[in-house]
């Protein structure tokens, strides 16, 4: 199924959707609900991201291929780090160039969307904590990010993490085609098969140290190709199965 988070007047709702209707979902997504018979137009609605995570976590370094890329020898063991919720940007939503950036860069990314709170998962159990999956982009400051020599301020600027634009369950995650377009013209392609380390291997290894909480999301790391933005483009993080994350690029 396709869930969603919209906005519709000033009430907010989860929905199924379905081609061009939403199905309106009475509750919360990720506690106690009820599918009712209430249908809207998706052109009736404003999208929002499709959950509100306590924090976003990112694996870094996470595809055979952009491995090659930068030619660094694998990882022995995923390397993460976190984003804030306030990073938090909408499907249709504006990223903001920061003033006292000169290097902003796109990075498409397959998010994983988790169901309940874990904490020490084993691998074998991973799979029973994850709802879902969905699009995500890591948006980075490159230029802070190297100066600072840690990633936290330049990945941590608000509109820095648009995910969206719905939550899909029952997917492979491991076999979906990944693209991300800068106006129009392809910058990053390849395959979820690429991963380093699996779905349940991310999942049981963050939980190791952090627990995870219901709606919290894991980005599982970006393909080759990663590149820079400038104001006024437009980017579009696809994948397989999900769809496709549109966002522009403005001013701050």
């Amino acid at each position: 199924m396709k869930y969603i988070r919209f906005k519709q007047g000033e009430t907010v709702s989860y929905g199924v959707l379905n081609d061009n209707e939403i199905r309106i979902i009475d509750g919360d997504l990720f506690g106690a609900h009820v599918l009712t018979d209430k249908t809207v137009a998706v052109t009736a609605v404003q999208l929002l991201a499709p959950c509100q995570p306590s924090k976003a976590v990112c694996i870094g370094l996470n595809y055979h291929d952009h491995a090659t890329e930068m030619k660094l020898d694998l990882p022995k063991q995923p390397l993460i780090f976190l984003k804030p919720s306030s990073c938090i940007n909408d499907p249709g939503g504006t990223i903001e160039y920061p003033i006292i950036s000169s290097n902003l860069h796109y990075e498409g990314e397959m998010a994983i969307v988790i169901g309940k709170k874990a904490r020490k998962v084993p691998v074998s159990k991973a799979n029973d904590y994850i709802f879902g999956y969905t699009c995500a982009n890591d948006v980075t400051a490159r230029d802070i990010q190297m100066a600072d020599g840690q990633w936290t301020r330049g990945k941590s600027f608000d509109t820095f993490l648009p995910i969206g634009p719905c939550i899909v369950t029952e997917i492979d995650p491991h076999t979906m085609d990944i693209k991300l377009y800068l106006n129009n013209e392809v910058k990053q392609s390849s395959n979820t098969c690429q991963l380093i380390f699996s779905v349940p291997e991310i999942v049981a290894f963050v939980s190791q140290a952090m627990t995870l909480y219901a709606g919290d999301v894991i980005l599982t790391g970006t393909p080759s190709g990663v590149g820079p933005m400038n104001i006024g483009d437009t980017v579009v993080v696809e994948l397989s199965g999900i769809g496709r994350l549109i966002n522009t690029v403005v001013g701050e």
